[in-house]
């Protein structure tokens, strides 16, 4: 059993090894400025600022808005606080769950005082300055280095094809082929560069990869493919890699160092006070920026109670926008959760590749350093784990090609689709990593005004 959390070598919680970890540009202090922490410490001696409670329910709304946001995830609130920050505006967030922030939505659990998500976990990365320069305005943030293990089975070819499971990294490093494989000897960046070249299988003639199954055999080649990512993949989608887009596989990184980092990105971090506080900065306390929860926008719509606006920018499901078209609906995998208070997990998560156990990953929140304070010293945890499934809130667009085929009919609908804008992950069936959610919002939103949809409010 652990002892601890997952710590580097020198017992920093949540950092890789030397001389990895200088790679991440977080300082060890964090950065960031948390404005509802620094006024409820400004007014208590100690202790963080309860959640916020937003209103519920569309009593009381104004009878226009210049804009309406449907969703309050990243994409929608970061487009309300730049439409009010930046132009003056009026908005109206609507939120048809209990609580904002998406599925980054996180609390401290009552009954084992732990940080976690409602969601599944959450892991903030970034190339892009201008989305951390964005985030730090709403959050104070710590350094976090998330690196992943997965149990794998190995087959033996020394001991009779003796099958056992070991804890790997994941992705594949030069650890992770030397401990599946008795033949790799993998000991220089130079011999796993040779050692992919050996096992990868390209597409005849030269051509691109058809499909995610041609895909990864062009990365990984065939025994890391079935060892790592073949069923794993059937479990997250419910489809084989030769079902799926190549793009899918394609991203399969081939690390040849022992940097055992899940991303490369030179921002990694998490909000020291957890995600929900970044979307309460954004929206709490701004005289321009109603959000309303419990509030489903297509019942309003029907009811006639949604209000008066200018502009809407909606960022939920683009077949459910056009489900009285009475069009197919796209598909959309969400995840299960079963949680308990054993602590036995080496690190945050765990994958299970294998066809031998139906979940697809274990986190175990314990391990992140942005536990309230002293958290890690005391007894229990609590850990999650994750199935794959077609049914519950949508995570994760299905990328194959009837589904990219039916996506464009809806897009085609929603160019002319007047006053309205289709902004993130669900409105554009496509899979964003956090931090994109927001480059793409601020970047939406520049095309926006530039284009003078949104224009700046005159005082009055």
């Amino acid at each position: 059993m652990p002892r601890g959390p997952r710590a580097s070598a020198s017992g920093a919680v949540g950092r890789a090894d030397a001389p990895y970890d200088a790679l991440n540009r977080v300082r060890e202090s964090g950065e960031g400025v948390d404005e509802i922490h620094r006024r409820w410490r400004a007014a208590h001696a100690s202790g963080d600022a309860p959640e916020i409670e937003f209103a519920r329910g569309s009593e009381g709304l104004l009878p226009e808005y210049d804009v309406i946001v449907v969703g309050a995830g990243l994409s929608g609130c970061t487009i309300a606080e730049r439409c009010s920050r930046a132009l003056g505006m009026k908005v109206l967030t609507l939120e048809r769950r209990a609580h904002a922030g998406g599925n980054c939505y996180d609390y401290v659990d009552a009954r084992s005082g732990i940080r976690c998500s409602k969601y599944g976990a959450h892991l903030f990365h970034t190339k892009h300055a201008r989305v951390w320069e964005y985030v730090t305005r709403f959050s104070e943030w710590v350094p976090f280095d998330h690196r992943v293990l997965g149990r794998v089975t190995r087959t033996s070819a020394s001991e009779e094809g003796k099958r056992a499971r070991v804890l790997v990294p994941i992705p594949p490093t030069r650890a992770t082929v030397n401990a599946l494989f008795d033949d790799a000897d993998v000991r220089s960046d130079e011999d796993m560069e040779a050692w992919y070249e050996r096992e990868r299988i390209h597409p005849e003639g030269g051509r691109a990869p058809a499909n995610g199954e041609e895909a990864a055999l062009s990365r990984v080649g065939p025994r890391l493919y079935e060892a790592i990512f073949k069923h794993y993949t059937k479990k997250q989608w419910d489809k084989y890699p030769e079902e799926l887009d190549a793009s899918v596989l394609m991203r399969l990184p081939c690390r040849t160092s022992a940097d055992d980092r899940y991303f490369n990105d030179p921002w990694q971090a998490l909000p020291r006070r957890g995600y929900t506080r970044i979307f309460e900065n954004m929206l709490h306390g701004d005289e321009n920026i109603t959000v309303r929860l419990n509030c489903d926008y297509f019942a309003m719509k029907r009811d006639g109670t949604l209000p008066k606006h200018k502009f809407l920018v909606y960022t939920g499901q683009i077949d459910s926008y056009y489900a009285a078209l009475g069009m197919p609906k796209l598909e959309y995998r969400s995840l299960r959760f079963e949680e308990d208070g054993l602590f036995f997990q080496e690190a945050m998560v765990v994958n299970y590749p294998g066809p031998d156990v139906p979940f697809t990953r274990i986190v175990e929140y314990k391990h992140m350093p942005n536990q309230p304070e002293g958290r890690h010293r005391e007894p229990g945890t609590l850990v999650a784990r994750e199935y794959s499934s077609a049914t519950g809130e949508p995570y994760y667009p299905v990328p194959n090609p009837e589904n990219r085929a039916l996506y464009e009919k809806y897009a085609e609908l929603a160019k002319h689709e007047p006053g309205v804008a289709f902004v993130g992950r669900l409105a554009s069936y496509k899979y964003f990593n956090m931090d994109e959610a927001v480059l793409n919002a601020l970047e939406m939103f520049d095309n926006l005004r530039d284009t003078g949809a949104l224009v700046v409010k005159e005082k009055s």
